[in-house]
């Protein structure tokens, strides 16, 4: 984080300030910002926040015996370490994030991109901080970072030093993307699709696109908004765009996309196509497993375009990434037996596009193996949306899926009556059950998919198995 004084960050996160030992109201912080007080390092602030399961509170001791020189807390604690009280401890790190961001951006340096989709911003993510890591400091989350508290964390990372801050937005709810975009205002708004990913909690997939298209509402004006031309309910945020006086960028297969991909192939090794951007044809060859990562890679090469890095260097540093991210389409196992681990996340979208990677990169002397768990978040539409994964996973002629648990086993019956008998099919109680059933079952030549949602855990069981065949 920039330095500022305790007094500075208590007046930015309206809280009461209570110095300790020879602290001062002008004693300057500069450290980390962090929830979590493992992470403490000299002069960071940790910020105490109430859980469901534990509460931040307990944990100032073992934050300031590891460096914290703040805490942030909703009521004062007994230790010896100055404290900002305030009504709502995540508020206050969302406020101390905006006034950070807002103070090192008055410096005329720092350039924004916001990223959300149903699926890909992780992915996304990635990709774009590997282009821009080579015109100067780029902060990016960790992981998928993209709450309420793991957004303002990666926002508190700026310095003065910072060029670019790519921020990915989550939506827990209607409101969270506004709210998230709304501490920084993105220089570039960039929205993926628009999916089944979390529809249950929204009332439909209406309602998904409306959150989505908050974050082309909150971006700085002028702007511009990233948009996949591929999908109508993104591309519908042309209007709001435009209304708004944001430049458009659109990005796909589509003849009306700006920056598109042609000729798209996909191999064990990755995944290859041509990239046109304003007319020029470059080819690239991503090692990441999978088409639906190439949608990933024309939104992080128009966002480049639009800062100004040239097509071919934005290419040739996508070329350098081997994975999109632990435990998403990450191989594992041997020559013999492949793993594909693609288990941190799981929605029908996701899901369909991994089953026809799978089925891609199996030769005709090798066997198809789909481990699959559910797919959570999708309310009324659970069932459904299980059962056509189901008979995808037949009519791809995946020739053994292994379903676990009683949350998927509508979708091990929609397999199976889709003709996939005589033990094509099998349903196991969970993971446990599952290790031992492949140990034995899996042969030289299996080409294995793991995936489900993370709260379901597979991808610990894809981890086994990589294990077991490395």
């Amino acid at each position: 984080m920039i330095a500022l004084t305790l007094a500075q960050i208590a007046a930015a996160v309206g809280g009461d300030l209570r110095v300790a030992g020879e602290d001062t109201a002008e004693t300057v912080v500069d450290g980390i910002v962090d929830t979590d007080s493992r992470t403490m390092t000299p002069g960071s602030i940790f910020v105490a926040k109430p859980g469901a399961e534990t509460d931040g509170h307990r944990f100032v001791g073992a934050a300031v015996a590891a460096g914290a020189a703040l805490a942030i807390v909703e009521h004062p604690v007994d230790v010896a370490v100055s404290q900002i009280v305030v009504p709502d401890a995540v508020a206050a790190l969302g406020a101390l994030a905006k006034e950070v961001v807002a103070r090192v951006r008055a410096g005329g340096e720092l350039r924004i991109v916001g990223i959300t989709g149903s699926n890909g911003k992780t992915t996304t993510k990635n990709f774009l901080a590997r282009i821009l890591e080579g015109e100067g400091e780029t902060v990016a989350p960790i992981k998928s970072f993209n709450n309420e508290v793991g957004a303002p964390v990666t926002m508190l990372r700026v310095t003065e030093r910072t060029r670019f801050l790519v921020s990915e937005f989550g939506a827990a709810a209607p409101g969270s993307i506004a709210h998230l975009a709304g501490l920084v205002e993105p220089d570039i708004a960039v929205v993926l699709m628009v999916g089944m990913a979390h529809a249950g909690g929204f009332g439909g997939i209406e309602a998904t696109a409306k959150a989505k298209a908050e974050l082309v509402a909150a971006a700085r004006v002028p702007g511009t908004a990233v948009l996949n031309v591929d999908d109508a309910r993104v591309a519908a945020m042309r209007e709001l765009a435009e209304q708004r006086g944001l430049r458009v960028v659109g990005f796909g297969q589509g003849p009306s996309a700006d920056v598109r991909a042609h000729d798209i192939q996909v191999s064990a090794s990755g995944t290859s196509c041509v990239i046109e951007v304003v007319g020029e044809r470059l080819p690239l060859r991503l090692r990441v497993l999978g088409a639906h990562h190439v949608s990933n890679a024309l939104a992080a090469i128009a966002s480049a375009f639009v800062l100004g890095v040239a097509p071919a260097d934005a290419i040739a540093r996508l070329e350098t990434v081997e994975i999109a991210e632990r435990w998403r389409m990450q191989p594992l196992g041997n020559d013999r037996v492949r793993i594909i681990n693609d288990a941190y996340n799981a929605s029908p979208d996701s899901m369909a596009a991994a089953l026809r990677t799978l089925a891609q990169i199996t030769g005709p002397d090798e066997r198809t193996v789909a481990v699959l768990g559910a797919m959570n978040e999708l309310g009324e539409s659970a069932g459904e949306e299980h059962d056509r994964i189901g008979l995808l996973a037949v009519r791809l002629n995946i020739q053994r899926i292994v379903v676990v648990g009683p949350e998927a086993r509508r979708l091990y019956l929609a397999a199976v009556g889709e003709g996939s008998w005589n033990s094509e099919a099998v349903h196991l109680p969970d993971q446990d059950a599952a290790f031992e059933y492949l140990r034995t079952e899996l042969r030289d030549g299996d080409r294995v998919l793991v995936k489900s949602s993370n709260s379901v855990g597979l991808r610990h069981l894809g981890d086994r198995l990589g294990e077991l065949f490395s």
